[in-house]
Formats: C-alpha cells, structure tokens, sequence
C-alpha cells in the first residue's frame, strides 16, 4: 500500500484518484505508524514552500519523513511535495526544507517575455536515463502549475526537464530512493498516468 501524506496541503483527491485508477492500493494519511507500514510514500502539496514545512513541523512529520528515507523508503514528492524535498526554499521568507536532495527552490526567471506561474502543458525532456521514465519519449507533455523552481541541484539527479522561457525547468528529478516531480502527474493524461504506474512498479510491496 502507498501513503499519500496528508500534511493540508491539497491535492490528496486527485492522486488518490489517479492510483485508484491504475489498480494501485493506497491510502491518505498522516498517521505515522500507517506511513511507517506503507510501501512507499508520496508527499503530494499545492501552495507555499514554509507553509508546508511548517504543517509538517507541526506533527513532526518532517523529521518522520528524512528517517524513512533515510531507511531507504521509495518516496514520490509531487509539485510543492517535490519542493520540499530541497535544501532550502525562498518563497518569501527562507526556509529550511527537507534536505534529501541537493539543491534550492527559487522564484522562476524567465529569459522571455512568457506569463508566471508557468501553467499549462509542456513538452519533457530527457537528461538521465531511470527506471521511472523507462519508455518515456521527448515526445510527450505534462501539465505544470507553479512559479517557484528547483535550482542550484546536481545534474546526476536531474532526470528530465522542460523548457520555459529560456529557462530549464526541473520536471523530474530523483536522488537514490527519493522522487521529484514538478508538474502534476495525476492530471497529465496516459503519460501521467504511466509515470505513476512506473512508480508502483519499482515499489517493494508489502
């Protein structure tokens, strides 16, 4: 079973509905020893990178979180659940993320003349070869929805990007067990849809 974190910051529906979709057993919540049981995790979010961190404070999930993976639970962070993820982020105040993978969360920069937040369908590109994106072609689009972006991270953990305003935009990045990605897989259609039946399928299940 996988654990969709419910740290209040939205999004739970729409992901719980995509796995429901795909046959993959999971389960909202934030009880720990539920999370601890699970089979792997994902950190689903929309809004603010401190809001976030501080609803995780509060329950200590963040803590919760760095051990598991610490312990080698696949986890799956998806939009701001991926920003978290980072060192740090600098959406108004700074504020001190997740730290699992390396790297900071800043304002989007657009070298263009293009709307912020980036919203909408965008074509992925491929920069590493990974399990989660075995089969997957430059050809296909995911829906993005945000105005802060992973920056300053190693390219090793950067697995696709896209590109925005002159700008290389982290789509999906990935450290050892821990998963990032930017646009919404849950509303980006069949090849959405296969990137999370990708991640149930690299899942030791229990």
């Amino acid at each position: 079973m996988i654990a969709i974190i419910d740290y209040g910051m939205g999004n739970l529906k729409s992901v719980k509905n995509a796995l429901d979709f795909l046959g993959i057993l999971s389960v909202v919540t934030k009880d720990k020893e539920v999370i601890r049981n699970s089979s792997a995790v994902i950190l689903p979010g929309v809004g603010a990178f401190k809001q976030a961190m501080d609803n995780l404070k509060d329950d200590n999930l963040d803590i919760f979180i760095k051990d598991l993976a610490n312990e080698g639970k696949l986890i799956l962070g998806i939009c701001l659940g991926m920003q978290i993820l980072f060192e740090e982020g600098f959406e108004g105040d700074r504020c001190h993320g997740l730290g699992l993978i390396k790297g900071n969360i800043r304002k989007i920069e657009p070298k263009e003349k293009v709307k912020i937040p980036h919203m909408g369908w965008n074509k992925i590109v491929i920069n590493n070869n990974d399990d989660i994106i075995s089969g997957l072609s430059g050809d296909n689009f995911l829906y993005y929805v945000h105005s802060f972006m992973a920056c300053e991270y190693m390219d090793e953990n950067l697995i696709a990007y896209s590109n925005y305003g002159g700008v290389k935009v982290p789509g999906i990045v990935r450290k050892d067990n821990v998963i990032g990605m930017q646009f919404h897989p849950e509303k980006s259609g069949e090849t959405g849809l296969n990137l999370l039946k990708k991640f149930g399928e690299m899942i030791k299940w229990k």
